[in-house]
């Protein structure tokens, strides 16, 4: 375990619920905690008592929702997790059921309430320090269904960032780059979309926007080619004609050369980033 990262801190014993305990034990597990990198030095041999603690230190935290290739350690979030370090951020990083070493079975319902939970718990440590949701990629379904939740229950979050967001799944994945061709074939596209109508997968961010009230900041690359950016541009605007405080919504695009998953690399990033969140939490 490298020095600024650490586990998650030990808790008390979990809920009688079985779905929570799961939960509990999974996150026990699976969250990675960047320190920001200033605290470092403080972070050496320290315990998972200490980790938890630190987030009560007034440093911005972000809960980090991946997207659907590899786990919570794949090398370009790693990247993405020193990036916002080194601008002072604490980055917490899990992956979902189904996704690294967590157990279970991948669901919309079920990565959502994974998210609701990361989402609260770091909250309840938190004091009155502010946390962002970050989704990228998939990660923004993720990310806009439990903002929504969480506005329904009363709990708006504090900061959303969606990072290469895309419309809905459907329009995702059949525009997906190794799936047009199932636009040629009327079958094909039946059968796409029987089976995510089976497995209930929808991740409608163009539809949840409409009913949040965070401050949200949307990001997006110019040669992105997994999700268009045109994807990004329609759910600002949705975003955008729904919300009430239109200050409260931002897009930044970023020039070619940084792709799908590598935003962080621009010099651009981490100054809109931590410009847009120091605005909206001044």
């Amino acid at each position: 375990m490298d020095a600024p990262d650490c586990e998650a801190a030990a808790e008390p014993p979990a809920p009688a619920c079985s779905c929570v305990a799961a939960w509990w034990d999974m996150v026990r597990r699976n969250l990675r905690h960047t320190v920001p990198s200033c605290r470092e030095e403080d972070a050496k041999g320290k315990d998972r008592c200490w980790y938890e603690a630190a987030l009560r230190d007034g440093n911005p935290i972000i809960v980090y929702l991946h997207g659907s290739a590899e786990h919570r350690a794949a090398p370009h979030r790693i990247k993405l997790a020193k990036v916002l370090s080194d601008g002072g951020f604490h980055v917490l990083s899990v992956d979902y059921r189904g996704f690294g070493d967590s157990t279970g079975t991948p669901t919309e319902a079920g990565l959502t309430m994974d998210a609701i939970c990361v989402y609260e718990w770091t909250k309840a440590r938190s004091g009155s320090t502010p946390v962002c949701l970050w989704g990228h990629s998939l990660g923004t379904g993720v990310a806009t269904n439990t903002a929504r939740a969480l506005e329904e229950k009363g709990c708006p979050v504090d900061a959303i960032v969606l990072e290469a967001p895309f419309t809905n799944m459907w329009v995702a994945s059949i525009n997906y780059p190794l799936l047009k061709i199932c636009q040629k074939f009327p079958r094909c596209l039946r059968t796409l979309m029987d089976a995510l109508k089976e497995e209930k997968i929808v991740f409608a961010s163009d539809e949840n926007v409409k009913f949040l009230s965070s401050p949200l900041l949307i990001l997006h690359g110019e040669d992105d080619r997994t999700v268009p950016l045109e994807y990004g541009k329609q759910l600002y605007e949705i975003a955008r004609n729904a919300y009430r405080n239109k200050e409260r919504v931002k897009m930044v695009i970023f020039p070619p050369g940084f792709h799908h998953n590598l935003l962080c690399e621009s010099p651009l990033f981490l100054r809109s980033v931590r410009d847009f969140l120091s605005q909206q939490w001044a």
